[in-house]
């Protein structure tokens, strides 16, 4: 048996959970849509007081629309994937202590450094691949330190697990995330670990990606659903670092932000290289890598 999404009886298990999701979404826009109007009910001035109940209403209707959309999408995820329970059978003994995939090595004392221009300044990503392990559902996963910064102020420090099993397919079972703001932690929203409150690891890089495979990178209800599918197999890059052929390109999406879409390149032998946002066209370069 190796590791993969387990086929349970229930075919209509995901179209269900993305309608449950969608109406767990559409109260909770309507809890907050009730609270913010009931405090408009306090403000004295009878024009600010209606100001604030038009305001509350429109927020309501953007809202409410999110949901829509966040449903839709979960259904196209769900068409592609099929009913079934999104289940990854996780045998510990299937799985290696190292992480050689070619186009996902995590070798530690690697630190790959990517920088990109944004409206809020320049932006720089260090990944460091640390000598740390953490076991989850009983696999070893390397600890990758991952820290954003903006104008020299770190504003998010993330530390995420990976493991690689026999067959060469580099698995994601979490991550340990803040959000920082002035030095402060802000946030840990997207924190998770496999196994727990009902979050589920996926796959980050297949061992032998083929066009068209599509796959979840991590289920987290409502948190994390990002999926991936492979849709370039030798493409040419070129970015600070290098220049790069034979790049696997990958495309990200999440129910969570349907207009979001993320386009990943990998060069054989060294991992990720670049990374577009669109529809902003922003650009994730890789500009340095070192080791120890």
């Amino acid at each position: 048996m190796v590791n993969g999404p387990a086929v349970a009886a229930g075919v209509d298990s995901c179209q269900q959970t993305s309608k449950k999701v969608q109406r767990s979404c559409q109260a909770r826009v309507l809890s907050d849509y009730l609270l913010a109007s009931a405090k408009c009910d306090n403000v004295p001035d009878p024009a600010e007081r209606k100001a604030c109940q038009v305001q509350a209403l429109a927020d309501l209707k953007d809202a409410q629309q999110t949901c829509r959309d966040q449903f839709a999408a979960r259904q196209i995820v769900c068409d592609r994937l099929g009913g079934a329970p999104y289940n990854p059978v996780i045998i510990p003994t299937n799985f290696v202590t190292t992480i050689d995939n070619p186009y996902f090595p995590q070798i530690p004392g690697t630190t790959r450094i990517y920088v990109a221009q944004t409206a809020e300044g320049v932006l720089s990503n260090v990944v460091a691949v640390t000598h740390n392990t953490v076991v989850i559902q009983g696999v070893t996963c390397v600890e990758v330190r991952d820290v954003v910064s903006v104008k020299g102020a770190v504003v998010e420090d993330t530390l995420d697990w990976f493991a690689q099993d026999k067959q060469g397919n580099v698995w994601y079972f979490g991550e340990n995330t803040r959000k920082v703001a002035g030095g402060l932690t802000t946030s840990v929203e997207g924190t998770f670990t496999a196994g727990i409150n009902g979050a589920k690891g996926g796959i980050i890089m297949k061992a032998q990606p083929a066009i068209g495979d599509y796959f979840r990178q991590e289920f987290v209800l409502d948190e994390g659903e990002d999926v991936e599918e492979v849709i370039g197999l030798n493409e040419s890059v070129t970015v600070p670092y290098g220049s790069f052929s034979q790049c696997v390109k990958v495309q990200e999406t999440t129910a969570l932000e349907p207009d979001d879409i993320v386009h990943d390149y990998y060069a054989p032998g060294i991992g990720p290289v670049l990374s577009i946002t669109m529809p902003s066209n922003e650009r994730l370069e890789l500009v340095q890598i070192t080791t120890e």
